[in-house]
């Protein structure tokens, strides 16, 4: 029995839920509590730099509304930027920054995900609704108080975004912290998937058992992907960290602010891991507009004396088309992984209505290699679309692959990798085999 089910068994035979408030306000309180906690998150490293004298404006207000612009370019809003200086603030201009770190957003997710298991602790089957609703109420209210406070001449804040764009990441955390603690959605809102998928065809079954082990086909080779080019990533660092050292010491920014400005980065690191698929892809990323950086050459102009972005490779690079092999052999993974744990329906149905294995076995591997990839496609399209986004400087208001691009090519290589993957499957069953029976025969 699960801790859920005693819970309730408990409830029903004493008569009393136990809870010490209505569900819509102990959701509320937890929300408060994990908006308060992410703002002092936010809060540290400037309190931090503005000890050490860092700012050349120190004044209290004018740090809490940098916070809480942090704060909600952490969620993902976008804060318009107004150079009170040139020209272009006289004509109205602005531009955009929504370059989101990807790293620090994980922390008001961790939360959430946290308070959802809370709640789904303290509610009954189809009566979350109420935990949520209250929860998402505070939290949309704190990120539009939060916008209209910060709100400056230079920093422009649609209050439209800051009402419901922090929603985003808090809602998803808290429904699969939820989803975690209950642990099936039936338990969760009392709707029985599996009962409802029993009630269909056979052919339905089978036909969306096919394309659900495809999905996570996909999500394997994006994540096998991913570790590569975290690896490569890691690799590059360490092969360019002279260049990364300077950039620190020419900055001369001090424990404190180095320590801040490491933070920072550190935000982005996901951010960076993404640029890092799209450029084994090959299609690449941009530092700014006109720009590029891919495996088969480098050209980004000037960049800001951000140390990790010394770590860019630059110019002609000998044999850098190597890393394209990268996103293949994720597909291998993917396609070895479908061969052990996955169901391929369309090959029975395929052998089935036509007897020439030479024909059937080629179509349906090809058929395969295509629904991975385009899974996987999809997958890096959403990633790229991301950790993409405006620093609204200057040239730099283009920062990241580009998500078409980098979803295509990554599909079209996932797709050959799978190919070979799923038809070199047997010959690495066989082998694992071997290597297992050999292991016990000398033990």
């Amino acid at each position: 029995m699960t801790p859920w089910d005693t819970m309730k068994l408990r409830a029903d035979q004493t008569g009393d839920r136990g809870l010490p408030m209505p569900l819509w306000m102990q959701g509320a309180l937890e929300t408060a509590q994990a908006a308060f906690i992410s703002a002092l998150v936010v809060m540290a490293p400037i309190v931090a730099v503005r000890a050490t004298a860092g700012f050349q404006n120190g004044q209290f207000d004018a740090l809490a509304r940098l916070a809480g612009q942090s704060w909600l370019l952490v969620h993902g809003v976008p804060l318009e930027l107004t150079d009170t200086g040139s020209d272009a603030a006289a004509r109205g201009d602005a531009s955009a920054l929504t370059l989101v770190p990807l790293g620090l957003t994980l922390i008001p997710f961790l939360l959430a995900w946290r308070a959802g298991r809370r709640l789904a602790r303290a509610s009954y089957t189809d009566q979350l609704w109420q935990a949520l609703l209250g929860s998402w109420a505070v939290y949309s209210a704190f990120g539009a108080a939060t916008g209209f406070v910060c709100r400056t001449p230079d920093v422009g804040i649609n209050l439209g975004y800051a009402m419901l764009v922090p929603l985003v990441p808090y809602a998803l955390g808290m429904v699969i912290g939820a989803r975690r603690e209950a642990g099936s959605w039936s338990r969760l809102i009392g709707v029985d998937a599996v009962d409802w998928i029993s009630r269909t065809s056979q052919h339905s079954r089978w036909a969306g058992s096919y394309l659900a082990s495809a999905a996570k086909a996909g999500f394997v080779a994006v994540v096998s992907a991913l570790a590569l080019a975290s690896l490569l990533l890691a690799v590059d660092l360490f092969i360019h960290w002279n260049l990364v050292v300077a950039v620190y010491e020419a900055l001369d920014a001090g424990a404190t602010g180095g320590a801040a400005l490491t933070v920072a980065q550190l935000g982005y690191l996901p951010n960076l891991v993404v640029f890092a698929l799209a450029w084994v892809s090959g299609s690449g990323f941009a530092m700014g507009v006109g720009s590029q950086a891919g495996p088969l050459g480098t050209a980004v102009g000037p960049l800001p004396s951000i140390p990790v972005l010394a770590a860019i490779p630059g110019g002609p690079l000998d044999y850098a088309f190597v890393a394209l092999i990268v996103p293949v052999l994720a597909g291998v993974l993917a396609g070895w992984w479908f061969l052990r744990e996955g169901e391929n329906h369309f090959d029975e149905w395929l052998s089935i209505k036509i007897r020439a294995r030479w024909f059937t076995a080629p179509v349906s591997t090809l058929v395969l290699g295509v629904l991975v990839g385009v899974a996987a496609g999809l997958l890096a399209m959403a990633l790229a679309w991301l950790a993409r986004g405006s620093a609204g400087i200057g040239r730099l208001t283009e920062i990241g692959p580009d998500p078409l691009w980098t979803g295509v090519w990554l599909a079209a290589e996932v797709c050959a990798g799978v190919v070979i993957g799923y038809a070199a499957g047997p010959w690495l069953e066989r082998e694992r085999a071997a290597t297992e029976e050999a292991s016990e025969l000398v033990h």
